[in-house]
């Protein structure tokens, strides 16, 4: 078997080793066709039945959220259920039935096309990266249209409940998911299953599923175009988020330079949350200051001593090697900076 190295976005730090699991997460096959006048009330009435059962969908999901889900995650399940409730968007899908004659799956598609020129068109990249999550409202609405779930492998295994970034015994046992996207709420399964990496075709570092991914702390890479028909199942995968680099089955030698790689990264983990007390990384407690007169807690140096190794593992995020409003980050501060939440330490396993 060749060689192949891709190349796209790391988005979460680390290395990743194992077999790929390709799922079809692209977007459905939506079949165009005209429908009679007599159908446009029943044609408007699916669609509003696939939007609610959306709907419950994300509810449940946001109901049952883990103790342990990421700290961003309901927000962005947030803006997902905002999306699917947004009367502009279905008075636009029920105008392309009423007026046009589309069918429901039609009128979907034609309205998303519509407003992700508007997306396209906006200057900020932070908003256009927003119109992958209205695609991803959209897919939900439509295949549920089409009686298309949209689950994900959850393999589990005795290695499940180890740290995302740990390295497996042997990379056989560990999985790799490959798709063309995927949501904040499919990555809710990485806290329960096998997978210790994924990649994905599309998506950029500001995207939803990144900062989920860079919340997890698990190796992935976004923005790799053309990989999920590229890597095929059970290729050997090695994901090096660090860089932003794909190597589909590859040599031995370079299996094991990137093997011992992982075990360093975890080492090195590891001993940094030895450093941390169990005390810090509250959500409201700040670090304190000459201006906060919180008593500093014990360890306080032993932390300030670890925190120039994670200030470079934060904010290396994207390749870069500094927090982005910041010109010095080897000291923590009460106050964090508006760019990140870097300045309150994470929370202790």
């Amino acid at each position: 078997m060749s060689t192949i190295t891709i190349h796209g976005m790391g988005v979460g730090r680390g290395v990743a080793i194992g077999r790929a699991v390709v799922i079809d997460f692209g977007r459905a096959d939506v079949v165009h066709y005209f429908i009679d006048p007599s159908q446009v009330e029943d044609e408007i009435a699916r669609v509003h039945a696939a939007r609610d059962a959306a709907v419950q969908e994300m509810q449940l999901v946001l109901a049952t959220l883990p103790k342990d889900a990421p700290n961003e995650l309901p927000a962005l399940l947030d803006v997902h259920l905002m999306l699917l409730q947004d009367d502009e968007l279905f008075n636009g899908v029920r105008y392309w039935i009423a007026n046009r004659l589309y069918n429901a799956g039609w009128a979907l598609s034609n309205q998303f096309e519509r407003l992700a020129r508007q997306f396209d068109e906006m200057q900020d990249p932070y908003l256009r990266e927003r119109k992958a999550d209205l695609e991803q409202v959209i897919e939900r609405i439509i295949k549920r249209l089409q009686g298309k779930p949209l689950p994900l492998p959850m393999a589990q295994t005795p290695a499940a409940n180890a740290a995302p970034d740990a390295p497996a015994e042997d990379p056989e046992d560990a999985l790799v998911l490959v798709a063309h996207d995927l949501s904040p709420s499919d990555m809710l399964h990485f806290r329960q299953s096998v997978f210790k990496g994924f990649i994905t075709d599309v998506g950029g570092t500001t995207s939803h599923t990144a900062i989920v991914a860079r919340s997890i702390g698990i190796p992935a890479i976004v923005g790799a175009r053309g990989a999920s028909h590229l890597i095929r199942n059970d290729d050997l995968i090695v994901i090096d988020g660090d860089n932003g680099v794909i190597i589909i089955n590859p040599p031995a030698i370079t299996l094991d330079e990137y093997s011992f790689r992982q075990r360093q990264h975890a080492l090195d983990r590891s001993r940094l949350l030895r450093l941390l007390p169990r005390s810090m990384g509250t959500k409201s407690s700040c670090l304190p200051t000459s201006k906060c007169p919180k008593t500093p807690p014990p360890h306080w140096q032993r932390v300030q001593r670890a925190w120039g190794y994670f200030a470079a593992s934060f904010y290396s995020w994207g390749g870069k090697t500094a927090c982005p409003t910041k010109k010095s980050s080897t000291r923590p501060t009460s106050k964090p900076c508006k760019a990140c939440t870097a300045c309150h330490l994470p929370s202790a396993p």
